[in-house]
Order: structure tokens, then C-alpha cells, then sequence
């Protein structure tokens, strides 16, 4: 039976559409974002400081009454400060690390790529879903790919060599003076590369069962002049090697339909002092500690590509992004490791060391 208008919450129903309207200007805003790095207004305007329509238009080229409505958007957004008086429009230094400047720990920009891939994928992971099946990582359209580089990359450069590995016991040391380390779902390699060239004296292997994610590391790697990465074609469950000192699942773990049978092989490869890192979505133990933005972004993020890439292979445990260090410590156990704990954490991560 149908709600009677005068049954509802006037006040609740207020609140409910203006969550949807804040929610839709979101979303269309995020193209807009992306726009911006395409045309290079972001570090425009990060150069300029206050500025208006005419003068970004004479800087960049673009066409004034473009310019004119996307910066009234980004007012709007809240991601310019306008000054009505001097009809100037600021970028500030604090968005500017998450927009303009792309060396940034912070730098976000290009996590909208990812979100853009989700609305092309949109009719077949509906289809998928009505379907029950699942659906590849490889089956996205590529500009998934350039998102997952691009949003995890400032987070990995800001943490992985200064924080996480130091907070495994005995690592660090190992990797300076010449470890074995394999990087299991490297994707485009940034986490790899960043090992590679962190510790020059050791060895990096990065696998992926992804061929395009592989060459595109491999290019990435070259680029850089990095001598001491490689780079396979490999899943995580028949990856090559032996006694390695560190294995490494960056946000990839709870994609595998098998985590179980990945951490198993994972132990059967490592050295017997070496340890297994996993770098994990953060996530507290039930959905209602976890009903927060990080966790309403990773919800999401797991129901359109964590969850469908698990289903999508044999065995298909179905993890998600928010299963929580609690569960995880028991895939790690059903694999054999005695050792599991927290080594630290990130406001977007959980960085969690398993040893045998």
C-alpha cells in the first residue's frame, strides 16, 4: 500500500531530498572535476591565486563562458572560495593538494576516474547482478585502471616506505641490505616501483593476472629507470618463486575469490622469518561501525567492483572491501599463519602482518 502523504515526516522527507541533491550535484560534479585536469584549470588556477573568468580564459586559452560556469560549479561545490566584491575566484592551498598538485600525499583528482568507469560498466554490472554471476576486473572499461593508479598511487608514495614497513618488525632492515619481495595484484606497478626504488639492493617481482595491467607496469617501470622490478603475468594462487622475505597484497586481497587459497600459496612461497603484508581497505568488525564517508565510498566501491571480481572466479568467498581486520586475521589462520596483527593503520587503510 502506498504512504499517505500526510502519514510521512515532513522534516525527514526535507532531510531525504536534500541528501539526494547533494548527492546529484556530487556526481555531476565529478565530471566536472575531471574536465578540469583534462584542460588544466586546477593547476591553472593553483599558479594564479584569485582570479576571474577572463583572466583564466586569457591563461589557458579556453573560452571565457565555459570557464564562466564551470568555475561557478566549483564555487557552488565548495572546492573555490569566491570573493563577490572583486568577482575573483581562489583556489586554496589546502584544495589545491588534493586537485591541482599531483605529487601530493593528498592529491584525489584522479580517483574520479574510477568513478567514471563505474557508470560505463553500469548496464553490465546490472546485468551481472540480476544475474548472480560475476564480473571481471579485466571486463572494466580501462579507465578503471588509470583510476586505481592514480587514487591509491600519492596514498602508497606517502606511506609505504616511511610508515608501513617500518612497522614491521625486522623489514626494513632486511629490504637494505637485499630482500626478495613479491608484490601479489600489482596492477600498474606504483606500489612495486615504489619498493624498487626505496631498496635498491633488493628484488621486486609484481604479479598480476591482468596482461594489459602488466605492460602497463612494465612501461611505467622503464620510464623510470628502475633495474631491480620485474614484472609477470600471474595470479595469486600459481605465482613463481621461492623463500621470499616479503609478500605484499596492496587493496587486492579481498578481490580474490580465494583469499584463502592465495594467503596458502602465499606461505608455501615465503622464506620462514619472512612476513606477509597486507594493506586492506579500513574497515572496522560490523556495518555499524562502519557507517561513516569511508566507509559509505568503500560500501559502494565493493558492491560494483570488489565484490563482482570475487564472484566473478571459481571459488568465490566474496569478501568485499569492508570485511574488517577480525575476519581477515581468520582468512590468514585458515591458511596457516600463526603470527596476525595490526601494524598500523591510515584513515583509509589497515596495514596488517601476517607470519608463519
Amino acid at each position: 500500500m502506498a504512504t499517505e502523504t500526510h502519514d510521512l515526516d515532513q522534516g525527514r522527507l526535507e532531510q531525504t531530498l536534500g541528501q539526494l541533491v547533494v548527492d546529484m550535484g556530487a556526481a555531476m560534479n565529478g565530471a566536472l572535476v575531471l574536465i578540469g585536469v583534462d584542460l588544466g584549470l586546477w593547476r591553472a588556477l593553483d599558479e594564479s591565486g584569485p582570479t576571474t573568468s577572463e583572466q583564466l580564459a586569457a591563461r589557458t586559452g579556453i573560452r571565457e563562458r565555459y570557464l564562466r560556469e564551470w568555475l561557478s560549479a566549483q564555487v557552488a561545490s565548495g572546492y573555490l572560495n569566491y570573493d563577490p566584491d572583486a568577482g575573483t575566484v581562489t583556489l586554496s592551498p589546502e584544495h589545491a593538494m588534493a586537485l591541482a598538485r599531483e605529487d601530493s600525499p593528498v592529491y584525489l583528482a584522479g580517483g574520479f576516474h574510477l568513478i567514471s568507469s563505474v557508470y560505463k560498466d553500469r548496464p553490465r554490472i546490472t546485468e551481472r547482478i540480476r544475474s548472480g554471476d560475476g564480473f571481471g576486473w579485466h571486463e572494466h572499461d580501462p579507465e578503471l585502471f588509470v583510476g586505481t593508479e592514480q587514487f591509491f598511487r600519492p596514498g602508497y608514495r606517502a606511506n609505504l616506505v616511511d610508515v608501513w614497513l617500518p612497522a614491521l618488525a625486522g623489514v626494513v632492515d632486511r629490504l637494505r641490505s637485499g630482500a626478495t619481495v613479491a608484490d601479489i595484484g600489482c596492477g600498474h606497478g606504483v606500489s612495486t616501483t615504489i619498493l624498487a626504488q626505496a631498496f635498491p639492493e633488493s628484488t621486486v617481482y609484481g604479479f598480476d593476472y591482468h596482461d594489459a595491467s602488466v605492460a602497463r607496469a612494465r612501461e611505467l617501470a622503464a620510464q623510470e629507470g628502475i633495474g631491480n622490478v620485474s614484472f609477470e603475468i600471474a595470479s595469486a594462487a600459481d605465482f613463481p618463486g621461492h623463500d621470499y622475505d616479503l609478500i605484499c597484497y596492496f587493496d587486492c586481497l579481498h578481490d580474490m575469490g580465494d583469499p584463502v587459497g592465495a594467503l596458502r600459496h602465499a606461505r608455501e612461497r615465503l622464506a620462514g622469518d619472512g612476513a606477509v603484508m597486507l594493506v586492506e581497505p579500513y574497515a572496522h568488525d560490523s556495518l555499524a561501525e562502519n557507517l561513516n564517508p569511508v566507509g559509505r565510498m568503500y560500501y559502494a566501491a565493493s558492491t560494483v567492483l570488489c565484490t563482482p571480481s570475487s564472484l566473478a572466479q571459481p571459488v568465490a568467498l566474496g569478501l568485499g572491501a569492508q570485511a574488517g581486520e577480525r575476519r581477515l586475521a581468520e582468512v590468514a589462520a585458515e591458511a596457516g599463519f600463526g603470527s596476525f596483527r595490526r601494524a598500523t593503520e591510515t584513515p583509509f587503510n589497515l596495514v596488517l602482518e601476517a607470519r608463519p
